[in-house]
């Protein structure tokens, strides 16, 4: 590692100007949290609206909002008690707890690849092999145990009703998609999207804002029939180019990127379902779109013993940073039906849609038709709402539970033989049900915005400028009065509140030689600064100032606010905003 490397120039930034800074200073930090600032705040927010306009409104997608903590029952469905943990290890002297595969890799060099291969004993084995110690004071390491990697909480005053801080936005779409469904008029292909704060409890978070214990993670759900899981807009992507490094190159020891189109990734049979290249495409534009070169990203196809739990095939995007080399940033997942059968399963509510044709089918169920008297009996003024959730209840989750236990959980009721009948009836319908299949593109928005930052960090002339695309900057105009007297304040002023009237987020500084205050602006990536001069009080002309070229047009103030707004939407480049200023 450098001794001033990217990474500490750009958190020194950061730090200094608003962007982020380890929390919790003022009590000696606590590894794993960050805090944006206003400005990396305002940068965060134009990043995942950037993702909202590439996959929800132009796909005709929706955005939901669902609960951070969830019950337990939840987890256990979606198989996350079971598999999200990690290998731990403890140091004997100075009790320090760190991920024992990550020591494997920054200690002996073992690649990840051969670390996510291990079970708990070959991990155990390894570390003695190698003489791997506690890197921070040199003691002995305990034997590695497994740590679960959710933050467990209780949900009220009952220490048995346990509850989880999410890992993931992904379990809440799964959760309500009977609703959401039922919300979008029965339609498939669909696609839900939730942008919010994830917990994951790192067991020894040390990679600033690239590893945290509590993130921004964007989630987005795509719903199909398994049976059509052709891309009808394949064609819009078809002749972008991605960088894959493919899961049978990496068996022979080549991670080389190989360069294909998405019709030849189709085409070659690259991808299992033609949506996850779509997905993947639209990702690397986003990602280029926040000033990442095409040629420092690339796609990584998972191992199958390196992917999530849920996932049958998967990618990571992958983007090189200076200090770490390459780093995820989003991941592809096809999830098939499995959340939607877990959630099914362990609830008992249908998560089948139903799709006509004009064949019809006979087929036999087993209703369960609810013993009223019995329920009102045993449950008195709760037995309307009783009986309403036991019409929402997959019979034979109902029947399987008797069988296993004696009753079913209804929220908490125990329903009982004595409370239903199971009767088999024969149904005829013009289709079919079937549960629908999952492609999962999931971002860190987080990463995003570190990434984006690096790559903008540049020098120019002893100078620092913050070269951020135009339409992520969090502030995009600052209006400078030439000098703080002879009535220029007072015109600059009427400028800044034109362009607050008109959307813009703008900033007003008249302190300080103007050479100084643009300096301050560059620094924190400002596209245009607009001076204020005495030619401006003589024909109400200003100058732009562009960030990156330093260079000036001349501009009547009038005509501003329409030729900004096409600025900052890409329709028109800076020499079009007025005339070369001399």
């Amino acid at each position: 590692m450098k001794v001033s490397d990217k990474f500490e120039k750009v958190s020194e930034l950061a730090r200094r100007r608003g962007f982020f800074w380890p929390s919790y200073e003022i009590y000696g930090g606590v590894g794993g949290f960050i805090c944006w600032g206003p400005l990396g705040a305002l940068l965060k927010r134009r990043i995942e609206d950037k993702f909202r306009d590439i996959f929800l409104r132009r796909l005709n997608f929706y955005e939901v909002e669902t609960p951070i903590i969830a019950p337990e029952r939840v987890f256990k469905a979606s198989g996350h008690i079971d598999n999200f943990k990690e290998p731990m290890v403890e140091c004997s002297a100075c009790k320090r707890k760190f991920r024992a595969d990550h020591l494997l890799q920054e200690i002996a060099g073992i690649s990840s690849q051969e670390t996510d291969k291990m079970k708990l004993e070959d991990i155990g084995r390894s570390l003695n092999e190698h003489g791997v110690k506690c890197p921070e004071c040199g003691g002995l390491l305990s034997e590695p145990k497994y740590f679960l990697t959710m933050f467990q909480t209780n949900i009220g005053p009952y220490s048995d009703n346990i509850g989880y801080g999410r890992p993931e936005a992904a379990q809440g779409i799964f959760t309500e998609f009977k609703r959401l469904y039922e919300q979008v008029r029965e339609r498939l292909p669909i696609g839900f999207a939730q942008i919010g704060h994830a917990l994951r409890n790192e067991i020894s978070p040390r990679q600033g804002p690239i590893r945290l214990r509590e993130f921004t993670i964007i989630d987005l759900e795509f719903f199909f029939d398994p049976e059509n899981p052709k891309c009808h807009l394949l064609d819009e992507v078809a002749d972008e180019k991605l960088r894959l490094i493919l899961a049978e190159n990496r068996l022979k020891g080549d991670e080389k990127p190989v360069e294909l189109t998405v019709r030849e990734i189709v085409n070659k049979g690259y991808v299992i379902v033609e949506w996850l290249a779509f997905f993947m495409a639209l990702a690397k534009r986003l990602v280029t779109s926040l000033g990442i070169p095409e040629d420092k990203q690339h796609f990584i196809e998972k191992y199958p013993w390196e992917r999530a739990h849920y996932s049958a095939q998967g990618f990571d995007q992958e983007v090189y940073l200076e200090r770490w080399g390459w780093v995820e940033v989003a991941g592809f997942n096809y999830r098939t039906d499995y959340d939607l059968s877990g959630h099914m399963r362990e609830s008992g509510v249908d998560m089948r849609v139903f799709k006509q044709s004009d064949k019809e089918t006979v087929r036999e169920e087993i209703k369960i038709n609810p013993v009223i008297k019995n329920i009102k009996e045993d449950f008195a003024d709760k037995a309307p709402e009783v009986i309403r959730m036991l019409q929402g209840i997959n019979p034979e989750a109902i029947l399987e539970a008797l069988d296993k236990q004696g009753f079913f959980d209804l929220n908490g009721l125990k329903i009982t033989p004595r409370h239903i009948e199971a009767v088999r009836v024969r149904v005829k319908e013009k289709g079919k049900r079937f549960i629908p299949h999952v492609i999962e593109p999931s971002f860190g928005s987080d990463r995003l915005a570190y990434a984006a930052l690096e790559y903008a960090y540049t020098v120019k002339e002893d100078r620092v400028i913050l070269k951020l695309p135009r339409d992520i900057a969090p502030i995009q105009l600052a209006v400078l009065p030439l000098v703080s007297r002879d009535g220029l304040p007072e015109k600059a002023k009427e400028v800044y509140s034109l362009l607050l009237d008109e959307g813009f987020y703008v900033e007003y500084d008249e302190s300080g030689y103007i050479g100084k205050r643009y300096a301050r602006f560059d620094e924190i990536g400002v596209p245009l600064c607009i001076t204020i001069d005495y030619q401006t009080l003589r024909d109400d002309t200003v100058t732009i100032r562009d960030r990156d070229t330093w260079r000036q047009v001349r501009t009547k103030i009038a005509e501003m606010p329409p030729l900004l707004n096409k600025y900052f939407r890409f329709k028109i480049n800076f020499e079009d905003l007025g005339t070369p200023h001399r």
